[in-house]
This record gives C-alpha cells, sequence and structure tokens, in this order.
C-alpha cells in the first residue's frame, strides 16, 4: 500500500536543509490524502511520529527545444509533493542508508 501511495523521496538542496529541522519531503500519488500519506509513512517507517502533513500540487512546466528540423514544444508531467514534519523526540529518516 506504501509503494502506491509514496513514490520516492524528494531530495533537493533547499530540503536538505529543512531536513535537520525534522521536515522531509515525497512526492506522492495524485489521489492520496493527508491521512493516507501519514498511513503509508507510519507503515514504511514504524520509528517515527509524525506531527503534520502539509501537500501542494506541483504544476507540470511547458518545455521548448530548438532543433534543426525546428521548435519542438513538450511538457513535463506534475506531481503531489507532501512536506512532512516529524515530533521533535521522534526518530529521523534516513533516506540514503539503503543505497
Amino acid at each position: 500500500m506504501s509503494q502506491d501511495i509514496l513514490l520516492r523521496p524528494l531530495v533537493t538542496e533547499k530540503l536538505s536543509a529543512r531536513m535537520e529541522l525534522g521536515e522531509y519531503a515525497f512526492i506522492v500519488s495524485k489521489d492520496a490524502n493527508k491521512i493516507q500519506i501519514r498511513q503509508a509513512l507510519e507503515a514504511r517507517y514504524p520509528s517515527v511520529q509524525i506531527k503534520d502533513v502539509r501537500t501542494m500540487v506541483v504544476r507540470g512546466k511547458r518545455r521548448r527545444q530548438m532543433t534543426r528540423t525546428g521548435v519542438v514544444e513538450g511538457r513535463v508531467a506534475g506531481y503531489k509533493k507532501a512536506i512532512v514534519t516529524l515530533q521533535p523526540e521522534s526518530d529521523q529518516i534516513d533516506f540514503f542508508e539503503e543505497i
């Protein structure tokens, strides 16, 4: 079930700094709600205690590329992002131990 809801962790430079404060970001299924995201995280990481779940839908961007044959237009797919805040006394999530 958690594989269907939690697609992958989102690691950027800005979010790496937020990890030290106990905030983690995940790309989630577009039709998942906050309750389902919380349950999937608790199932995947049983030692963490979740304080808050915030979600946002990131729209896809239009892209243009110049080629020899002309202009090729396309679109990057949109996704839903969930930012999860952990309790201060909770264990931290380590994305890099599985690598």
